[in-house]
């Protein structure tokens, strides 16, 4: 028997409604804030993630799916949403008309790490991004709308953690002072790191190696390198969301694990899986459209973990029913007849109906209907046909009543839609 690929999974039947339910919450979300969808490719050259997510990352050097192609061209599975979306903007000239987009994505990425519970190596996201907008006003504006679709999916016990990057101005005096740190403690850090530390020391900060992580406890703070223009705007944020209610701390610790992040750096935690774990993260990357050929345009985004969101979503309230809003339940051959009639009829008006095709007893197909998790079973055999009024019973309640026979899909549309 072939199986699945290790570090995949299928979304099953019972669970994908769930997954949909989550999707049509996010994307109305967005859409009331002005985003508007954008389908981009799962495979682009693997020069866009190697120039936009950078090269000493664990990304680039050790998690891609990469190949070459007939032509010996190098392409890579998606890893990301952001630096596609970011190739999608430049590429289509989305900034001729007007430079500030509001765009997101839902779909899978795919990244060759050690599979672990609520980590794939195909997983999910959902991605937002803010083009054309420097202030800090739509940075807090995305750490609102994280927090409040996780209300609105249920998800408590969240926790926002902030923390400014810096920029090109104030970030070389903090590269200088985290240099030679790193170098009083590399006899402590991990063969990766090592290689870093002078190309990219940020990048030791987001190690998750253990002893790593113990070494630079004690690390210098880009918070004390900060210009004055970053602080004013990494303040900025902090009222905005103080003013709005949005529980929030300040960590200082908090980097980004991609190249292209400045100033202001956040994420979603939530302890609802027992330790506390991120669900959402992003920032601002004021420089990656110039730096991928296109305009001086800032820009913002967030990307949320999908498989863990609904993992987590999955605890705290029960999947939508996807059972049929009715079943029918028909005996014999005429009501079989008329039965296929009804349940095309019902399905082309936008009810979800089922009904048994084979000749079953009355008792088994209430019991397939019970298995289905049907809203209501409409019961037809000849003793109905021949009186002109259906039995439609509610399999909640267990209430009965009766449906004129002339009338069954206008009176079924009526109640059920």
């Amino acid at each position: 028997m072939i199986q699945l690929i290790r570090g995949f999974k299928d979304i099953l039947p019972g669970e994908v409604e769930l997954w949909q339910w989550i999707e049509q919450c996010a994307a109305g979300l967005l859409e009331d804030f002005g985003f508007s969808q954008i389908r981009i490719p799962i495979m682009e050259k693997t020069e866009l993630f190697a120039r936009s997510i950078g090269e000493d990352t664990d990304i680039v050097e050790k998690e891609m799916y990469t190949f070459a192609d007939r032509k010996g061209q190098l392409l890579t599975l998606r890893p990301e949403a952001t630096a596609s979306i970011v190739r999608a903007y430049i590429q289509h000239k989305l900034y001729a008309t007007d430079p500030v987009r509001r765009l997101y994505t839902i779909g899978p990425m795919f990244r060759r790490e050690r599979p672990q519970k609520g980590r794939y190596r195909q997983f999910y996201q959902i991605d937002a991004e803010i083009f054309g907008v420097a202030e800090p006003y739509v940075d807090a504006e995305l750490i609102v709308i994280l927090a409040t679709l996780c209300d609105r999916l249920g998800v408590s016990d969240i926790t926002a953690k902030v923390n400014s990057l810096g920029c090109p101005e104030c970030r070389p005096a903090f590269r200088q002072a985290l240099t030679a740190f790193l170098d009083r403690v590399a006899g402590d850090l991990c063969g990766d790191c090592l290689r870093r530390r002078r190309r990219n020391p940020l990048r030791v900060l987001d190690c998750k190696v253990p002893g790593c992580r113990q070494a630079v406890a004690g690390a210098p703070s880009l918070a004390d390198s900060l210009c004055d223009d970053c602080r004013r705007h990494f303040d900025t944020v902090c009222d905005l969301l103080a003013g709005r209610g949005i529980a929030f701390q300040a960590d200082k610790n908090l980097v980004r694990g991609l190249d292209y992040y400045t100033r202001t750096a956040f994420e979603l935690q939530t302890g609802a899986l027992g330790a506390q774990s991120a669900v959402a993260g992003g920032g601002r990357y004021d420089g990656l459209v110039k730096a991928l050929g296109g305009p001086q345009v800032p820009a913002i985004g967030f990307a949320i973990g999908f498989d863990r969101l609904a993992e987590i979503v999955a605890r705290v309230r029960k999947p939508p029913l996807a059972g049929p809003k009715v079943f029918i339940a028909a005996l014999g051959t005429r009501a079989r007849d008329l039965a296929f009639q009804w349940h095309l009829d019902l399905a082309l008006a936008g009810i979800t109906s089922a009904m048994e095709h084979g000749q079953k007893s009355l008792k088994s197909q209430m019991k397939r209907a019970d298995r289905l998790d049907a809203a209501f079973v409409l019961i037809v055999g000849d003793s109905e046909l021949e009186s002109g009024r259906l039995i439609l019973r509610n399999m909640e309640t267990k209430e009965q009543e009766e449906i004129e026979l002339d009338r069954v899909t206008q009176s079924l549309v009526r109640k059920l839609k």
